[in-house]
């Protein structure tokens, strides 16, 4: 199922909190076209079987480790602590649950090709220098 893209406004934080729409990861959020690289990603899967995590959480949850350079479990706590990581791989509000376990990582890299993830880091780099 495509995940359409999330505004900060459509994102629950605690206490009523709001995003900053000038955050590196929201405008990172904002250039990804989602809808396509979800369209490549379900040709990874056949009907019935397990249901795969959304392509926004897959891909997402890869781009940050390779941008901030983080093993596979120091991304998930990362995301788990961070309300603009949760954003980014496309949770609806902000949970103090890890949102899939570091095992899952690898078959995300099995699923999403590293060029792909590559782009994305260097449009965060270029989104983080200004």
């Amino acid at each position: 199922m495509a995940q359409m893209q999330l505004t900060v406004y459509d994102f629950v934080q605690p206490f009523g909190g709001a995003l900053d729409e000038d955050n590196r990861w929201v405008r990172l959020a904002k250039k990804i076209d989602w809808l396509k690289l979800e369209k490549q990603y379900a040709a990874h899967f056949g009907k019935g079987g397990a249901v795969a995590l959304p392509l926004r959480m897959a891909f997402g949850s890869l781009v940050i480790r390779a941008a901030l350079g983080l093993s596979d479990r120091q991304t998930v706590e990362l995301i788990r602590e961070d309300p603009y990581l949760q954003y980014f791989i496309g949770l609806p509000a902000f949970t103090t649950e890890a949102p899939f376990s570091a095992r899952s990582m690898a078959a995300f890299r099995r699923r999403i090709p590293q060029s792909q993830v590559t782009k994305a880091v260097r449009l965060f780099k270029k989104i983080s220098r200004g």
